[in-house]
């Protein structure tokens, strides 16, 4: 897979945005009974965004360089976009601008003290990653709770290569199909902020090659946020887990998020994290000391 397309992105992006909205949903009376075309017509979208056709249809074939905030605030607006997609088209329209610098890829590795931020958290599960999604740090309970996705040798561990190519990831991930969309819709976010990445570029490239359902969540041009939710995970050892998570961006270490996992007061996923503690702690023993996920 070569280079990311920025005008294909924002054609793409935007025209699909386009097609989900229905004049209906927009506030816009719907003249005729044949429309030829989903959802808006790229004048309704001009005239909700208060910018002229000509502007819009060039917009949409790919050509935002030059778009002022209040425009892009404008379109966004029109076509409903949530936090998310608000964002990934302010990032789109970065990547065709040459003027501003450009976002560095994400790291590989941190720095000593967060690892040792990590490892005195003792009683959750928690562990850094980038925004290609690989692992880069992870506490001893972290390790023991994604012993499934660093089975595999390669590193660093990748939690959407394990998602899409590893057959254990249907049966550890009790939510199978909707974490798979996240991580596509998330990937995608990602590829927005830093198109030229290499590595994610190589990543897209293997997932698209090898995985059909990936290609086509790739190609509906999703993003999503994965800021907290629900997690339920099925451990080789200890059953099922039922957890909550939060991610949070590490403003020391910019392109890193921390996610940590935890368990209501008393569960039975509680019960289980004590579990999964204690035999973490015996494989801890088998092998030596490492900070490498």
């Amino acid at each position: 897979m070569g280079p990311i397309d920025p005008r294909a992105e924002v054609r793409e992006f935007l025209s699909s945005r386009r097609a989900r909205i229905t004049p209906d949903q927009a506030g816009l009376p719907a003249y005729g009974g044949n429309r030829r075309v989903k959802g808006l017509r790229r004048e309704e979208v001009a005239l909700l965004a208060g910018v002229s056709i000509d502007y819009y249809v060039r917009m949409e074939r790919g050509n935002l360089s030059g778009a002022s905030e209040s425009v892009l605030d404008g379109v966004s607006r029109a076509l409903q976009l949530d936090e998310a997609e608000h964002e990934h088209l302010f990032a789109l329209a970065r990547a065709a601008d040459p003027g501003p610098r450009r976002r560095a890829a994400p790291p590989s590795s941190v720095r000593p003290g967060v690892q040792q931020v990590l490892d005195a958290i003792s009683d959750a599960p928690a562990w850094v990653r980038n925004g290609r999604h690989d692992i880069v740090a992870m506490n001893r309970l972290g390790r023991a709770l994604y012993s499934p996705v660093l089975a595999d040798p390669r590193r660093p561990a990748n939690t959407t290569r394990f998602v899409y190519l590893d057959p254990a990831a249907q049966e550890f991930f009790v939510d199978w199909d909707r974490i798979a969309n996240d991580a596509a819709a998330m990937l995608r976010l990602e590829a927005g902020r830093t198109p030229n990445d290499r590595k994610l570029i190589e990543l897209v490239g293997e997932l698209s090659t090898r995985s059909e359902i990936f290609r086509k969540r790739w190609a509906s041009h999703d993003v999503q946020y994965h800021r907290s939710g629900h997690k339920r995970l099925r451990h080789p050892v200890v059953g099922q887990l039922d957890l909550n998570f939060e991610s949070m961006e590490l403003p020391s270490e910019p392109g890193l998020t921390l996610n940590i996992y935890t368990a209501a007061p008393d569960s039975p996923t509680a019960d289980g994290l004590k579990v999964l503690a204690s035999w973490a702690a015996t494989q801890e023993l088998a092998r030596p000391r490492s900070t490498n996920p």
